[in-house]
């Protein structure tokens, strides 16, 4: 199974910005469809945003209009740069990677907490 790394996360004040990454550890490793979700204390894990091969994207409501994702596809990389944070965004993000036979990947995922 070929990992997915995330990095970028850490402690922001609330209207504050971060930009995660996440890449394939395996060079020529191709993901069709990538996707941000995040998990915060007691709660179920929520979709935040994909964007596929082609650069289509789609967002969550919560994070719509303040969250960009993209992706560079020769780096087998995808971002996501956050804006205007808030502490409701405070969770562990993961990144999950569906290759070309539909096999899903997961990251192990990186703290982002929003507090002043």
């Amino acid at each position: 199974q070929v990992p997915l790394v995330e990095s970028g996360g850490g402690l922001v004040q609330p209207g504050g910005s971060l930009k995660l990454s996440c890449a394939a550890s395996r060079s020529g490793f191709s993901m069709t469809l990538m996707r941000w979700y995040r998990q915060a204390p007691g709660r179920e894990r929520e979709f935040v945003a994909l964007i596929t091969r082609s650069g289509a994207t789609s967002y969550a409501d919560s994070v719509k209009g303040r969250f960009t994702i993209s992706r560079d596809n020769a780096k087998n990389t995808m971002y996501l740069e956050m804006n205007s944070l808030k502490p409701e965004d405070t969770a562990v993000y993961y990144c999950n990677g569906i290759d070309a036979s539909s096999n899903p990947y997961w990251g192990q995922g990186t703290q982002v907490t929003v507090s002043s």
